[in-house]
């Protein structure tokens, strides 16, 4: 989940690594560091703590024309700056690396066997060791990282500089992302587009096993064996301003507050008057969807609990049965696959380590034991996730820099709806679906509008410790993600219970202390929710109720109820998590907490 930014020109490009460092700070923010070639000489640096630490230690440092860079998210070893990136070996070669080597104990003591010394606890310095060993043996740096990366199991980007060879960079990915940006007397690598906008716009997306050899001329791609392989050179249509936070206080707010258009993007081009075009998924799907007789969603976290609303979704629309699976356990058993399967996997990055294992070990099922298909719904284009399925569902959320997720966890609902129309296009009222989802941008920003009376209503949880949330059907999985959402960024314990099972052991924590969470639109299950929360007011509990307007809820005597506006059945998930999110994100900011960049997380999960 580690950032990777390096570059080969005929400038300076310390100020550009350390602006792609900033942009890849999401991707984790233990320590950073970077390595310069210049005259011959290995300048090494790093720092614990934020890309600024690593600014502040590089405001003397000697300019370089070619170097790499790295921000941490700690695997391998603590926090300081001996484990920092990048690592070295005999001080020619130095390394920065995304991912895991599992084999990286066996290796060491065979390198230590051989004479080197290791002065990190990181699987990393390994991989500097060795390839430094091949090296030796051969005068081209691309051969001896391709010797090298021979012998490693496990997942990584990685990419190398030597003071032997002061112009060539040589970078690799298997199971970690890895781009190339293409310039004009410049070429770059970076574990995300976003990272390099304010030097190119034209990108090589690397496939598995791709490795790129680049000087300021020019770049060349081959394979694992070293054949030269073709990948074409694509123009990115991300702009600057997506990746800053322009007026807002932190990017969580501001990604908050672009949903109505992201959402809005999300259904665009895929709906008609009548319903949802299945033939947006491609021209097979229209074919392939009428096959489709049960469904598994496999995905992690945020991700997971969109596929969890999906499910009621699915079930009741398409008459089908729909499993929903958490993708870190999906390939550790033996899953019964039925007839006719659609295998979706869900995931912002498309580069999540468990997700994209679970991907892969679906498709290796055999024959007739498999699954009919896979479908991938991502936000971001030309990942592994969305190279490796056959059908792809765009979420078109834009950049999302906040560690937490908001926007993309909500276009992946407008998906998994769209999804579900397309399954049930035979039973379901094309015509009310589409009148509904074309609503949701309005509702949506009448939603946001309980901002300020969110900011005030989260001053009552700065002293609080626990937090309980509820829900019932499918806003159970929104009181999931609104619990999550609160643990993740302000540090506040919080667990979600669907709200018939608070009499069922969780009634035992309520009390004056233990504030809990409501979302309660006005539904088939509304009456019995009311009575749920009746359990909570007689034990004591101060209740926070995001509730219809029509709901007949009111705020009293430990009661604080904020009116949502109604919105259809179809969409209620959607709009009731937006409160949520905007509830953690207050109460974080009133704790004072680091919003975009919570401790011990990373934005891109791509290790297991």
């Amino acid at each position: 989940m580690c950032g990777i930014v390096g570059a080969s020109a005929q400038r300076n490009v310390a100020p550009i690594l350390l602006e792609g460092l900033r942009r890849l700070e999401y991707r984790g923010y233990d320590s950073a560091g970077m390595a310069l070639v210049d005259q011959g000489r290995l300048k090494r640096t790093r720092a614990v703590g934020k890309v600024q630490a690593l600014a502040d230690e590089l405001s003397d440092h000697n300019p370089g024309t070619l170097g790499i860079a790295h921000t941490r998210w700690a695997t391998h070893g603590g926090v300081n700056k001996t484990n920092a990136h990048p690592h070295t070996s005999n001080d020619r070669i130095a390394v920065v690396h995304n991912g895991i080597i599992e084999n990286h104990e066996a290796l060491r003591k065979r390198l230590i066997d051989s004479g080197y010394r290791f002065d990190s606890e990181t699987d990393t310095e390994v991989v500097a060791h060795l390839i430094d060993s091949y090296r030796a043996e051969s005068a081209d740096l691309a051969e001896a990282v391709r010797r090298a990366v021979s012998e490693l199991h496990g997942a990584y980007a990685l990419a190398v500089v030597c003071t032997d060879d002061p112009e060539t960079l040589v970078a690799t990915r298997s199971g970690s992302p890895l781009v190339l940006g293409v310039g004009i007397g410049e070429h770059f690598v970076a574990s995300d587009v976003a990272a390099l906008l304010p030097v190119t716009r034209r990108f090589v997306y690397l496939e598995e096993g791709d490795m790129v050899s680049l000087t300021p001329r020019g770049f060349e791609v081959t394979d694992t064996d070293g054949q030269p392989q073709e990948r074409p050179v694509q123009e990115s249509g991300l702009s600057l301003d997506a990746t800053e936070k322009g007026s807002y206080r932190h990017f969580m707010l501001k990604e908050i507050h672009e949903q109505p258009r992201a959402l809005a993007d999300t259904w665009q081009g895929r709906l008609s008057d009548t319903g949802v075009l299945t033939s947006s998924l491609g021209p097979q799907a229209d074919e392939l969807l009428g096959q489709i007789e049960a469904v598994h969603i496999v995905a992690c976290g945020t991700s997971h609990h969109a596929g969890l609303v999906a499910r009621y979704w699915i079930e009741a629309e398409a008459r089908i049965p729909c499993n929903v699976e958490l993708a870190s356990e999906y390939r550790y058993r033996d899953p019964v696959v039925p007839r006719n399967c659609l295998f979706i996997t869900l995931s912002q990055s498309g580069e999540t380590a468990d997700t994209l294992a679970a991907l892969r070990y679906a498709r290796s099922l055999p024959e007739g034991q498999g699954y009919l298909a896979t479908l991938a719904i991502c936000n971001k284009p030309e990942t592994s996730l969305t190279r490796e399925s056959d059908l792809i569902m765009m979420t078109r959320a834009g950049p999302e820099i906040g560690v937490a997720s908001t926007k993309a966890f909500t276009t992946q609902l407008m998906c998994l709806r769209l999804l579900a129309g397309m399954l049930g296009r035979e039973r379901g009222d094309g015509h009310a679906l589409s009148r509904d989802i074309r609503d949701v941008e309005a509702a949506v920003t009448r939603v946001l509008e309980l901002d300020e009376a969110i900011a005030h209503l989260a001053e009552q949880f700065v002293d609080k410790q626990h937090a309980l949330f509820l829900g019932r059907g499918p806003m159970y999985p929104i009181a999931m993600e609104g619990a999550l959402k609160l643990k993740e960024i302000s540090y506040l314990h919080a667990e979600a219970y669907a709200a018939g099972e608070l009499k069922h052991g969780p009634l035992a924590l309520v009390d004056e202390d233990m504030p809990v969470i409501a979302v309660a639109p006005n539904n088939e299950w509304l009456e019995k929710v009311k009575s749920n929360l009746q359990e909570v007011r007689a034990r004591g509990g101060a209740l926070y109720i995001f509730a219809d307007e029509d709901s007949g809820l009111d705020t009293g005597a430990g009661i604080t109820v904020l009116d949502m506006p109604h919105v259809a059945d179809a969409l209620a998930p959607i709009a009731y998590t937006i409160p949520l999110q905007l509830l953690a994100y207050h109460v974080a900011v009133a704790k004072g907490t680091d919003v975009d960049q919570p401790r011990n997380l990373a934005k891109s999960v791509t290790v297991e």
